[in-house]
């Protein structure tokens, strides 16, 4: 046998609030008025008093019992002026939780309306929206606009993801497709001698090279977008420099790199940091011509720790600046100093973007890209994000 349990629900927790008010505002106005008419002086009577001596014992008499009468009387107004009113407000009382039930009902409709939309939008169908009805100032309009702009971060967020894993898909099927094609063709050959068979395992290699850059780039893009969990004290001039020391001749030829280095003290997972400069001077490098140079300098700017990236090259239109940030966007103008994915700029936004670090991207004084990351400063904490 199940027991009988109360739903406390909004609506029934604004009616007893109406109802608690109502009662408590009737009560106070009732006793007010109780105690006004019974302080009134056409309650307290009027003494009758004897103004000659000479009247007979029997009419002082009747005057005391007249008195006595109309005290009876006006006891008896007030007791019943006071069941009466009780027994009104009592009335009032239920008439009055009715109607907040009623009220209560009209005014919680739009939220019904909201959770009945909220309940039907699922990941299939995340364009919908909620389109509340109401003035500007509305609160409940409000709340439906403030879901209404969720659902469209999440409808972005949900396409992101989905053009991400069938980028990925494409890029991944790619050099799978070339390394097999390259093997069927040396197996092909009815007599292929130690040379061509050579060849074709140095090509089979640079291909898994390949995937491997690309699985560890969306690795660290992935890493990266889960957020930094654990920080350290780094110097970005000393990071810097370690990239740098690791280029190989062949990533310097025909690139002059010019370096400005100043101390700039931070927070943040050294790994990741490194990676994030690693990637920035690796861009600049793919979209540097020969003889092109590329600036990179560190250093403390209004108080912001700095590292700043230029390089020369090709125009780059300021609108399609954005799009760079996203995975697997390429430009068509490219050096063939050194090949990617589209990742290097987006596993920056990512890594920028767990450090509370901000990006400012403009186009180079003589063409290519001028990106400053500024981190936070050493014990300052995080940056708000815009």
């Amino acid at each position: 046998m199940s027991r009988f349990r109360i739903r406390w629900s909004a609506r029934l927790r604004l009616t007893l609030l109406y109802g608690t008010l109502f009662l408590a505002s009737g009560a106070t106005l009732l006793a007010v008025t109780y105690l006004l008419v019974v302080q009134s002086p056409a309650s307290k009577g009027t003494r009758i008093t004897a103004t000659n001596s000479s009247r007979s014992p029997a009419k002082q008499m009747a005057t005391v019992e007249a008195m006595f009468v109309l005290d009876r009387q006006r006891q008896e107004a007030q007791r019943t002026l006071l069941t009466r009113s009780g027994i009104a407000l009592g009335a009032m009382t239920g008439i009055s939780g009715g109607l907040g039930w009623v009220v209560a009902g009209r005014v919680l409709r739009p939220v019904r309306v909201m959770t009945s939309r909220a309940r039907r939008i699922s990941a299939h169908n995340l364009h919908e929206r909620l389109a509340m009805p109401g003035p500007p100032d509305d609160e409940l309009k409000n709340l439906g606009d403030t879901f209404d702009g969720l659902l469209a971060r999440l409808d972005a967020a949900f396409d992101a993801q989905r053009r991400f894993v069938a980028n990925a898909s494409h890029e991944l099927r790619t050099p799978l497709t070339l390394q097999r094609t390259v093997i069927e063709v040396a197996l092909s050959s009815p007599d292929p001698d130690v040379k061509a068979l050579r060849a074709v395992c140095e090509r089979a290699l640079a291909i898994g090279e390949d995937q491997e850059r690309l699985i560890e780039g969306l690795l660290t893009l992935a890493s990266s977008q889960g957020g930094v969990f654990a920080t350290e004290p780094l110097d970005l001039a000393e990071v810097v420099t370690g990239v740098l020391d690791d280029l190989t001749p062949t990533d310097r030829a025909d690139v002059t790199v010019d370096t400005k280095l100043a101390g700039a003290a931070t927070e943040g997972n050294a790994s990741l940091v490194e990676r994030l400069v690693t990637n920035l001077v690796g861009n600049a490098q793919r979209y540097t011509n020969p003889g092109g140079w590329i600036r990179v300098t560190t250093g403390m700017q209004g108080g912001t720790p700095q590292v700043r990236v230029v390089n020369s090259g090709p125009v780059i239109p300021r609108e399609s600046i954005p799009l760079l940030y996203q995975p697997f966007q390429r430009l068509g103008h490219r050096s063939a100093r050194a090949s990617g994915h589209g990742l290097g700029l987006s596993i920056v936004a990512a890594i920028a973007s767990a450090h509370r670090a901000r990006i400012i991207t403009e186009q180079g004084p003589e063409g290519g890209l001028d990106i400053t990351v500024a981190f936070p400063r050493r014990g300052q904490g995080l940056f708000e994000q815009p």
